[in-house]
C-alpha cells in the first residue's frame, strides 16, 4: 500500500482536489474532445479514486492493519479492476496508454502486497514509521506501515500546528506496535525476525537524538538540526513513550527470532509475478541470475584490467580530514560540470543546489564501510550516483505533465529506473570522460559495480530460498573486491534485509541499468536506420521526459515518438 508521509498527506490531498476541480470544470471540452479523450479523463479520476483507497483506515494517527481490515480492503479490489477494463483507450497516445498501465501495475501491486507480501502479518519491520531522512529515490526504500512520520518534513523549531500534528503521530506509535504484536502471530520468516530488529533501533536512536536535541535530518537542502525547543509537553511524553515503545519492540523482535523459523524468501513463482505484472521487467528470476552474473564478471574483469593500465601510476593519497571538505566541493563541481557541458542536464539552480548539499563527509579509517572506503580515496564515483538528488530537485520544480506520472509509484515501482539510471551514471560519466585526468577513479567505478552486483545476486538467492541473510551477507562481502565490504557491517545487514523486504530492489541497480543501455541502443538504431544523426543530449532528454516510471513504459513512449522511416 502507498506508504504515506505526513508531507505527502497534504500535497495528495491538494493535489486530489485540483484534479477533480480541472474535471469538472472541463467536463464540456472533454466531451467535445471526443471519446478518446473522455476516456483518459475517467483514467484520472479513477486514478485519485484509487490512491484514496490504497490507504489504510487511519484514526488519529493509528492505521488499521488487522486481518479482518486488510481481508475487506482484498474484497474491494476487483471494484476497481472492473473500473480500469472498462475504460476504452482506443485514439489514446502512447504516453496516455504508458498512465494506463501505470495504474494497471499499481493495481497489482497491490494484489501482491495483499496476497503474497502481507508485511503487515509477516514482517516486524514493516511497523517503523519514525524517518529522519528522506529517501535518495522517490519513496522511502521498501514497505512500511502509514502513515510515515518523515521528521525532514517539518521546519524546526517547530508551529503550534505541526507540534499538534506530531504530538498526535508520534502519541499513535505506541498504539500500533502494540497492534503489530497481533498482526504478527502468524509469521514464520525467521529471516524478517533475526534482522528485523535493526530498522526499529534505527526508529528508537532517532527519537532519542530528537529528546536529546542532538538530531540531523537529512532532506534536499542536507543536512539540519532538528530538536525539541520549544515543544509543548505533550509532544515531549508522546516522544518519550514512542521511544520506550520502540525500545520495547525491538527487543520482542530479539526474542521472537528463534521460534520464527520458516522460509522468508517469496519464491520463484511468486517473484516472477511480481516483476512481470508490478515492474514490468523484461526479465525473469533466471534471466537476472545470468545478467547480474554477466555484470559481476565483467566488472570484476575490467577492474584489473584498469589496474594493468594505471600499472606506472602513482597510488591515491588520501586528503586529510582537514581538506577534504574543499576536496569534496571540487569533485562536485568536476561532476556537475560535466553532465551540463556533456548534456546530460541543463544547467538550473536547484539542481546543482541539490548536489552539493549531498557531498559526502570524511570518514575516519576504523568506521569506514563499503562506500566510505570509495569516498576516502575519491568522492566522484558515489556523486555520480547522487544523479539521484538532481532527480529529486526536478520531481519538486518540474512536475510532469501527466497528473498520474507527476505522483509517485506506489510499490517501490521507481526501482528499476531510479536505482539503475543512478548506478548508470557511474559508468556513463566515465566513459564521457570524466576520469580522463583521474585514472585510479574509473578502478572505483568498477568495484562499485561489482559490488552492486554481487549483492543483487544474493539477494536473489535469498528471494528463492537457496540462502539465508547471514549466507548473502557473506556471499555479498566476498565477492566485493578490495576487503572493502564486511559481511557483519551495519551496512550489508541493512541492504540485504532491504532486498528480502523489498522485492526486486536487490537487483534494480543493475537491472535498471541495463534497461537504460537498451533504451540507448534502441535510439541509436532507429537514428541509423532512418539516416539521421544521433544527438545523445536529445535522447537522453527525451528518456527523462517519460518520467520515472518503470523502463519499460518509457520504451513504449520513445518507440511511439521516434521520427516514421
Amino acid at each position: 500500500m502507498l506508504r504515506l508521509s505526513t508531507g505527502l498527506v497534504l500535497r495528495l490531498a491538494t493535489i486530489a482536489s485540483l484534479t477533480l476541480w480541472a474535471m469538472s470544470a472541463s467536463a464540456a471540452a472533454i466531451a467535445q474532445a471526443g471519446p478518446a479523450q473522455a476516456g483518459y479523463g475517467q483514467l484520472v479520476q479513477l486514478f485519485t479514486d484509487w490512491r484514496a483507497f490504497n490507504h489504510p483506515t487511519i484514526v488519529r494517527g493509528r492505521p488499521d492493519y488487522t486481518a479482518r481490515a486488510m481481508a475487506a480492503k482484498a474484497a474491494r479490489l476487483p471494484q476497481f479492476r472492473r473500473r480500469l477494463a472498462a475504460i476504452k483507450t482506443g485514439g489514446w497516445t502512447a504516453s496516455q496508454r504508458g498512465d494506463y498501465r501505470l495504474v494497471e501495475a499499481e493495481m497489482n501491486g497491490l494484489d501482491f502486497f495483499l496476497r503474497v507480501l502481507r508485511p503487515w502479518s509477516r514482517d516486524p519491520g514493516f511497523y517503523q514509521t519514525v524517518f529522519a531522512d528522506m529517501s535518495d529515490v522517490p519513496a522511502h526504500e521498501g514497505t512500511f506501515a502509514e502513515p510515515n512520520i518523515d521528521l525532514y518534513q517539518f521546519t524546526y523549531p517547530l508551529s503550534r500546528a505541526d507540534d499538534a500534528k506530531l504530538t498526535e503521530l508520534i502519541g499513535a506509535v505506541p498504539g500500533l506496535l502494540a497492534d503489530a504484536r497481533l498482526n504478527l502471530a502468524p509469521s514464520r520468516a525467521h529471516d524478517l525476525w533475526a534482522y528485523g530488529d535493526a530498522s526499529l533501533i534505527e526508529q528508537a536512536e532517532a527519537l532519542a537524538q530528537l529528546e536529546a536535541g542532538t538530531l540531523t535530518v537529512r532532506d534536499l537542502g542536507g543536512r539540519r538540526p532538528a530538536n525539541l525547543t520549544g515543544a509543548s509537553p505533550e509532544l515531549r511524553a508522546a516522544v518519550r513513550n514512542a521511544r520506550l515503545a520502540t525500545e520495547e519492540y525491538a527487543r520482542w523482535i530479539k526474542a521472537e527470532a528463534p521460534r520464527r523459523n520458516g522460509p522468508s524468501g517469496l519464491g520463484k513463482t511468486n517473484y516472477n509475478w511480481y516483476l512481470k505484472n508490478v515492474l514490468l521487467s523484461p526479465y525473469d528470476y533466471d534471466q537476472q541470475v545470468t545478467l547480474l552474473q554477466r555484470e559481476l564478471d565483467r566488472s570484476l574483469a575490467s577492474l584489473r584490467l584498469e589496474e594493468v593500465r594505471n600499472r606506472s601510476v602513482a597510488p591515491v593519497a588520501e586528503t586529510s580530514e582537514a581538506d577534504y571538505p574543499r576536496f569534496t566541493a571540487a569533485r562536485a563541481d568536476k561532476f556537475y560540470r560535466l553532465l551540463v557541458d556533456a548534456g546530460f542536464i541543463p544547467d538550473k539552480p536547484y539542481y546543482r543546489s541539490a548536489l552539493i548539499a549531498q557531498t559526502p563527509g570524511y570518514v575516519a579509517a576504523a568506521d569506514r564501510n563499503f562506500f566510505s572506503h570509495i569516498t576516502a580515496l575519491d568522492p566522484l564515483p558515489l556523486l555520480s550516483h547522487f544523479y539521484h538528488w538532481i532527480e529529486l530537485a526536478q520531481l519538486q520544480h518540474e512536475p510532469h505533465s501527466s497528473p498520474i506520472r507527476r505522483e509517485v509509484a506506489l510499490f517501490n515501482m521507481f526501482e528499476d529506473r531510479s536505482e539503475g539510471w543512478a548506478t548508470a551514471a557511474e559508468e556513463v560519466v566515465m566513459h564521457a570522460g570524466l576520469y580522463d585526468d583521474v585514472p585510479h577513479g574509473r578502478e572505483l567505478v568498477w568495484a562499485m559495480l561489482a559490488n552492486r552486483a554481487a549483492r543483487g545476486l544474493a539477494s536473489l538467492r535469498v528471494q528463492s530460498n537457496e540462502m539465508n541473510l547471514d549466507e548473502a551477507g557473506r556471499f555479498h562481502a566476498q565477492w566485493t573486491p578490495r576487503g572493502w565490504s564486511d559481511a557483519s557491517s551495519r551496512l550489508v545487514g541493512f541492504e540485504q534485509l532491504l532486498y528480502l523486504r523489498q522485492p526486486g530492489y536487490g537487483p534494480s541497480y543493475i537491472i535498471g541499468k541495463l534497461q537504460l543501455d537498451r533504451l540507448i541502443a534502441q535510439a541509436s538504431h532507429r537514428a541509423e536506420q532512418q539516416r539521421r544523426p544521433f544527438v545523445f543530449r536529445d535522447v537522453f532528454a527525451e528518456i527523462l521526459a517519460s518520467g520515472v516510471v518503470p523502463p519499460a513504459i518509457i520504451e513504449d513512449d520513445m518507440a511511439a515518438a521516434a521520427p516514421a522511416r
